[in-house]
């Protein structure tokens, strides 16, 4: 949670220029806030950060996803191509869109393959939402000439990974609109907060309509701006901007100590051959959110895990994670649902139930990520080290 371990002065600051002016909602009441804007400087200095022409920052990672599918023109009947290892808030987007999600293959970048899209692609296929997952990047080169090779839009659902790059090309700005999530256990922290990016004005427009009530934002009188279109309620507040432009600041420091933490691991763990790491179409982009390597079996994984975790260190096996991987969402499998989902109406040609993905088992079954933190001190890499050699040659001996 790297955002998370840098509270300070600088968030309270940006917070309490919205509290002394009492304006907390990110439109209108342009006398009273008195030029505070933390929402619109957020979405300025964003865009400036990843280098896009528009930013808008939205209440989550989760419906910055939503709108951006919804900005898209994706809906009833449309199949998403989605990655079965995600975070479950890129399927559910879809869902809330009357759009079918389809699953594809990873690959060892865990991300979608380019091999795996492809098996899915159907003529109702309308998207690729491609999930750079844990921090880093897919296969681009080869998915972004797929999509084009098969007229299909790419989009990115790059919660995990801002500040991640691509041959120095920031990863959420490749698709024709990108989005990232600011909650608590993301790069950067707004407490909550998302946002979506693009550089095609009517995309922006339909995203900053979309995610109020379809307002057109022109105008100085909330009462009688004009509704082009339906949408719903999904703003950001001043406080939680302004926070998340606090972080944003820190943003260039954390990635630097979050490369120098990893790779100091990374060398440590590099001495076991038995151990492989996720594969990195380019090192230099990486955010190292996340250290990722496999073990040679799943047993040994889940032995590896289980030690990790009583050691004390911060050790994801997604395997069994009840969020980031559909081998564990059984709620979706059966579709339990309190609103009446449109899929249910519209039909997929896959069965959750029954759905094989047998090249991502094989990746997640053998697949431990640690977390990687920026407050480590020198001392606290020299212990987890300590740790970790111990465990892996007892693991590896067995």
């Amino acid at each position: 949670m790297p955002g998370s371990e840098l509270f300070g002065a600088e968030e309270r600051k940006e917070v309490m220029d919205v509290l002394e002016t009492g304006i907390m909602f990110r439109y209108n009441h342009d006398q009273q806030r008195k030029g505070i804007w933390k929402a619109k400087e957020f979405e300025h200095e964003l865009a400036d950060f990843v280098n896009v022409k528009y930013a808008h920052v939205v209440s989550s990672g989760s419906t910055a996803v939503a709108t951006m599918m919804a900005a898209c023109g994706i809906g009833a009947g449309d199949e998403v191509i989605v990655p079965p290892f995600t975070y479950i808030a890129t399927v559910e987007g879809a869902l809330l869109n009357g759009a079918i999600p389809v699953f594809a293959e990873i690959d060892d970048t865990l991300c979608l393959s380019p091999e795996g899209i492809r098996a899915a692609i159907t003529p109702k296929t309308k998207a690729v939402v491609l999930v750079q997952m844990c921090g880093a990047m897919a296969r681009m080169d080869e998915i972004i000439n797929l999509c084009k090779e098969q007229n299909i839009m790419l989009i990115e659902d790059t919660a995990q990974a801002l500040g991640a790059s691509y041959r120095g090309q920031m990863l959420g700005t490749f698709g024709i609109m990108g989005a990232y999530s600011f909650d608590f256990f993301k790069i950067i922290t707004a407490g909550e907060g998302g946002a979506i990016i693009t550089n095609n004005e009517q995309l922006y427009k339909n995203a900053d309509m979309y995610s109020d009530h379809g307002h057109d934002h022109i105008g100085d009188n909330r009462g009688m701006e004009n509704h082009p279109v339906l949408g719903f309620n999904y703003r950001i507040s001043e406080l939680h901007a302004a926070v998340g432009l606090a972080q944003l600041r820190k943003i260039k420091y954390i990635l630097e100590k979050k490369k120098a933490n990893k790779r100091i691991l990374k060398e440590a763990i590099s001495k076991y051959p038995e151990v492989s790491f996720r594969f990195l179409p380019d090192p230099e982009g990486d955010s190292a959110t996340f250290l990722s390597f496999f073990m040679p079996t799943e047993d040994l994984a889940r032995a590896t895990a289980r030690e990790l975790a009583k050691a004390g260190i911060g050790v994801n096996y997604w395997y069994d994670n009840n969020y980031h991987y559909i081998r564990n969402w059984e709620h979706l499998k059966e579709m339990k649902t309190i609103a009446k989902i449109p899929i249910e109406i519209l039909g997929s040609r896959q069965d959750y139930r029954t759905l094989q993905l047998p090249q991502s088992d094989l990746i997640m079954g053998r697949l431990i990520s640690i977390g990687i933190r920026i407050t480590w001190t020198e001392q606290d890499l020299a212990n987890i080290i300590d740790k970790i050699e111990h465990i892996f040659k007892e693991v590896l001996s067995l």
